[in-house]
């Protein structure tokens, strides 16, 4: 079985959302082909949750679902809640993390607990610091720490207009 956890940016341009997609895709066709019984872990937000979710479903691969909050749903734009919701119902299992409402350590929490049952992290990621706790840069480092392996996709054109993605891939040494 291939346990892989997405962490990644929200409310993507339709350009953006067209790489995401083209890395997903790429990286879980290559993680696919590892073995069978390809599992997604997500909390399905819009954007490259979302995507990846459905990367996954379309491969014949399951979604287990991480709620991060009661109140995680409101915090998703309106016209992204149908694709939550069609996810969320189409999830083998769903978590639930004990917070009432939708906040950073709620996030980050629902993170810790993706990446604690995931063999591979795909991080959708420009690189830059998080702009609040719980952010994609956070659960990258919180990956590197575990025994994770992670593969950053580069999104460049998020911040700068400029296209374009590239994948590192990294495993924290063991000592």
């Amino acid at each position: 079985m291939t346990r892989v956890a997405v962490s990644g940016h929200r409310q993507l341009t339709a350009e953006v959302a067209a790489l995401v997609s083209a890395g997903v895709d790429a990286e879980l066709d290559r993680l696919a082909a590892t073995g069978p019984d390809l599992v997604g872990l997500s909390c399905l937000a819009d954007g490259a949750d979302q995507i990846f979710a459905l990367a996954v479903l379309n491969r014949g691969g399951s979604i287990e679902a991480i709620v991060p909050a009661e109140l995680y749903r409101d915090g998703i734009p309106d016209e992204d809640k149908p694709a939550y919701d069609t996810l969320l119902g189409r999830s083998s299992e769903v978590y639930r993390c004990d917070h009432r409402e939708s906040t950073s350590e709620a996030h980050m929490d629902a993170s810790r607990l993706m990446i604690d049952k995931a063999d591979h992290l795909i991080a959708v990621w420009d690189g830059k610091p998080a702009r609040g706790y719980g952010g994609t840069a956070d659960v990258v480092e919180y990956a590197r720490a575990s025994r994770c392996i992670w593969t950053h996709t580069l999104l460049t054109s998020r911040r700068t207009g400029r296209s374009g993605w590239s994948t590192n891939r990294g495993l924290r040494p063991t000592s």
